[in-house]
């Protein structure tokens, strides 16, 4: 299911119950604090262009989610942005992640996983990304999240030479650069 904007606001409490048991393991490790911010996070995030949550649900509640929008012309360099500009480059970052769909967060539920959830969530919160280009990061210490980008079809951008950090980004199987 997905929903667009601010009507992810009803669901704060599932998420983040799913973010933090997601988020809280290894190799992520983020503290209460962090995964407290999420639900923070999540209401002003639910106001960017572009925004949308889709998000997969059983009898046991909300097994995994996927936040998304609208990567600003101006981009930005809190979080891990200025990790992305330093790879890529800013002229690779206006061609390949301006105005493109940027997954924010994935989280599966450890229960829900090997059973295409992960994928189906790719799947619909990139259905309608403009021009078929989406993008995302993780963390270079995540090999097997990685790995599962690689196993989904997503194309891992190179660093330029000299510039590898902490993070590795993904343009989506159908982005046109990819």
């Amino acid at each position: 299911m997905i929903c667009y904007g601010p009507a992810v606001l009803d669901l704060t409490d599932e998420l983040a119950d799913t973010y933090g048991e997601v988020f809280s393991a290894p190799p992520w490790n983020e503290d209460e604090e962090t995964i407290r911010q999420f639900a923070v996070r999540l209401q002003a995030d639910s106001r960017r262009a572009g925004f949308r949550t889709a998000f997969a649900q059983s009898p046991l509640g909300v097994d995994g989610f996927a936040t998304a929008w609208l990567t600003p012309r101006t981009f930005p360099t809190d979080r891990a942005y200025g990790q992305v500009a330093a790879q890529l480059g800013r002229p690779r970052v206006r061609e390949l992640l301006v105005g493109a769909l940027e997954i924010d967060e994935l989280a599966v539920r450890p229960h829900a996983r090997g059973h295409g959830t992960g994928r189906a969530l790719l799947a619909e919160i990139t259905a309608d990304a403009p021009d078929d280009r989406a993008w995302l990061l993780t963390a270079r210490v995540a090999t097997d999240t990685v790995a599962t980008y690689h196993r989904l079809g997503w194309h891992e951008v190179k660093p330029l030479p000299g510039t590898e950090n902490g993070v590795v980004v993904f343009l989506a199987p159908n982005h046109p650069s990819a």
